[in-house]
């Protein structure tokens, strides 16, 4: 049995993540599976995160609410988007490094299902270390019917599949 992931997925397993230089700026990457949000997912999100705010677990409450119904918590539909990336964008990352202008500009609600897609910034080699690099990425997260309900910026350090040989083809300034 072959456990390292490089061997795995050298014998045809499916790619998970991406090295540095396989990032192209401009790129989108559109994420699948896509996820329907149930009324667990976002009950059990709000009992675990400690966010017991009405509109999130109580129908009657939220029923009388701007959206007559229950909103699904904002940190679970970023959450998902996140993960949702992940075998795509951060899935070989050494560390995940900042998430920056998190907008929610549309509700999701019990039932939607999203669908996300990464947009590729940056990616640029470090020049302390030779061994990796900074991707920076746009996620946008979409429900059924094509409204954004979501988008975020992060920055991800991850490993260059040949250290010190060469720049990625559409890198920018190096980082420190």
């Amino acid at each position: 049995m072959d456990t390292d992931q490089a061997t795995r997925e050298a014998s045809g397993a499916r790619q998970y993540g991406r090295y540095l230089e396989e990032f192209e700026v401009g790129a989108t990457y559109k994420h699948w599976p896509a996820k329907t949000v149930t009324e667990a997912d976002d009950h059990l999100f709000c009992l675990i995160t400690m966010n017991h705010h009405p509109l999130h677990i109580n129908d009657v409450y939220a029923g009388e609410s701007q959206q007559g119904r229950n909103v699904v918590v904002g940190p679970l539909v970023y959450s998902l988007g996140l993960g949702m990336s992940v075998g795509d964008i951060s899935g070989k990352a050494i560390a995940n490094l900042a998430t920056e202008e998190l907008k929610h500009p549309a509700p999701v609600f019990h039932g939607d299902t999203l669908f996300c897609e990464s947009e590729v910034l940056e990616a640029t080699p470090s020049r302390s270390k030779q061994d990796r690099g900074v991707v920076k990425v746009h996620t946008r997260v979409y429900k059924q019917d094509g409204t954004l309900v979501a988008e975020f910026k992060r920055a991800v350090l991850v490993p260059r599949k040949q250290p010190g040989d060469g720049e990625p083809p559409q890198a920018e300034s190096p980082v420190e």
